[in-house]
Formats: C-alpha cells, structure tokens, sequence
C-alpha cells in the first residue's frame, strides 16, 4: 500500500495521532519521499525543530523511521537524514489489536472475580474490600454505596474480544458471554 493510501485511512490516521500527537501529526502526515534533515522538515511545515525531532524519534521508536547519520568532515558536526517507512504499519496495528484483545480478556475476568459496589452519588466503584473498609459508605459523601452489576461491562468486553478474534483469525478463548 502506498504512503498516500496508508495515510487517507482512519484507523492509520488515528494509530499515527496517537504515536505523535497533535504537534506530530504535520511531521508524520507529511512522508517526503526519500531522505530528508529534521532542519528541512521544520522549515517546510513551520514547527519547532524539538516537535520534529519528538515526533521522528517516536516514528523511529516504532520501526515507522530510520536515519542514517553523515559527519561533516570540517565541524564534526553529524547530520541525520530520516527516512519514513509506513510499510510497517499494518504489522503495528496487528501487533496493538493483540495487546488489546489481551489487556480486554484480563479486565473481563477480573470483572467477572470482583465485586463491586457503587455510589450513586459520587459515581465512585469500591471492590468488595474497599467498600467493605468504608463501611459501605462511600468516603466521599457519606451515602450507602450500592452492590453493582457489572455485567453490561463484562458483555461489552466479550463482544469487543469477540470481534477482535475474528478480525485477528485466533481461536476463539470463551463461549459464554
């Protein structure tokens, strides 16, 4: 997939907002084709040369940029030229929906051993033993707090999970919702 493609779809638009942020996001919507100096992207899209620079390390960081480092003979001052590749990004993107469907089936079994308890008031969750130490009362208003069910939260993750398992081609990990 080409730069241009890569970069009008959503889902990478929004992976690269999230690497780089708002200031970044000039520096990583805007692939040169070829080499080019953090200097010569400051000046062409008018940031602060420490935005570049932040945003090229992060792409570096994430395998979405390299350099390449030339010394200048009569200074020794060193010159970085920056190359983007995007061709890593839909592995990136694999490898985060992997991390999420995890950290989801960890969270949805930790709310299925948990019980929890809530104050209406305050909108704050105890676990058992926090609300059980207050005395079920919440510590900031003084109301009763409340035994929550919890599982519209549990069925939510379980269909996030499920659709991650589909999207990714993993065998399925829980039948029940």
């Amino acid at each position: 997939m080409a730069f241009e493609d890569l970069l009008e779809d959503p889902v990478v638009q929004k992976y690269l907002h999230e690497l780089v942020g708002p200031k970044g996001m000039p520096v990583a919507a805007a692939p040169p084709d070829g080499e080019v100096t953090d200097e010569e992207l400051a000046e062409e899209l008018d940031l602060e040369l420490n935005d570049v620079r932040r945003a090229l390390f992060i792409l570096y960081e994430n395998d979405l940029a390299s350099y390449r480092r030339l010394r200048d003979e009569d200074s020794g001052w060193l010159t970085y030229l920056w190359t983007f590749e995007y061709d890593n990004i839909p592995e990136n993107l694999e490898e985060e929906m992997y991390r999420l469907h995890d950290a989801l089936e960890e969270r949805r079994e930790y709310e299925r051993n948990h019980e929890f308890y809530l104050c209406e008031i305050c909108s704050i969750r105890f676990e058992f033993g926090e609300a059980m130490d207050y005395g079920f009362e919440c510590p900031e208003c003084g109301s009763p707090v409340e035994s929550m069910d919890n599982d519209r939260l549990i069925n939510a993750m379980h269909d996030r999970i499920e659709a991650l398992e589909d999207e990714l081609n993993i065998e399925k990990t829980d039948a029940e919702a």
